[in-house]
């Protein structure tokens, strides 16, 4: 990925339906290059700016502040697996103009890729980093026994990336996410789904284990799978990483 410096980026509102979304990058979506939409886990999108910054130096690129938690306006809409990727959806039918290269961490992978299914046309590849939950990971003991061997890998920077947007949502609305997200079964709505669609995942990464990004990716129809390095917040501490995986997903150079 040719390595420019970072344009300007700003925080922007875009009406999408009856809703008002906010999301920070460049301001100016409808360049030659396919713009790369951003959706965070758990509502907790400071992780993931430096890959944001990564991807705006080569074209348009944006990281939706959904649903909401550090908007001082409020979360635009309710911490539900299905309302979230509603509230995507519309963004991406009302905004870019043009279809995406649309990637989701972790939780919002999920969210990627309902909203993936819900508006097709917009969406020219489809990239799912670390996507939760595999089937066994769908019950609450399980899910924190993998967390903790997840957790002891993880960069220690990541904590104060997502911590003060955990602190804003509080533990109620966390659970609340984490919970719709373990209802939901990601391996019957990739199917789905007519674009590529790349799954990357942590090599040390409990929640989101190689079999399970194999099984997601070999069930798309045009899907393949990669080892990264890091563990489940990989975006984090290797960015230029995730990025030129983003970059080479709406065919830029890596």
């Amino acid at each position: 990925m040719p390595q420019h410096q970072t344009p300007p980026l700003r925080v922007c509102r875009d009406r999408a339906g009856s809703v008002s979304v906010r999301s920070l990058g460049t301001p100016r979506l409808g360049e030659r290059e396919d713009p790369v939409i951003l959706v965070p886990g758990l509502g907790a999108p400071g992780y993931l700016l430096r890959t944001l910054e990564r991807c705006a130096r080569s074209g348009p690129a944006r990281l939706l502040d959904v649903p909401g938690f550090g908007d001082p306006s409020g979360p635009v809409c309710p911490e539900r697996l299905e309302p979230l990727a509603d509230t995507v959806a519309r963004w991406l039918a009302a905004v870019p103009g043009k279809p995406v290269v649309l990637a989701g961490h972790s939780t919002g992978a999920q969210v990627a890729l309902h909203a993936a299914v819900r508006v097709p046309e917009r969406v020219r590849a489809l990239v799912l980093l670390a996507p939760t939950f595999p089937p066994r990971l769908r019950r609450m003991r399980p899910l924190l026994a993998a967390f903790a061997r997840t957790a002891v890998r993880e960069s220690p920077g990541v904590v104060p990336a997502v911590l003060p947007s955990y602190l804003r949502a509080g533990p109620r609305r966390l659970l609340t996410c984490v919970r719709s997200a373990q209802a939901d079964a990601p391996e019957e709505v990739v199917a789905a789904v007519g674009c590529p669609v790349t799954v990357a995942f942590g090599a040390g990464d409990a929640l989101c284990p190689a079999d399970w990004a194999d099984d997601l990716a070999g069930r798309a129809g045009a899907g393949h799978a990669v080892r990264v390095p890091g563990a489940h917040a990989f975006p984090y501490p290797q960015p230029d990483v995730t990025a030129r995986l983003l970059v080479r997903a709406r065919g830029g150079r890596s």
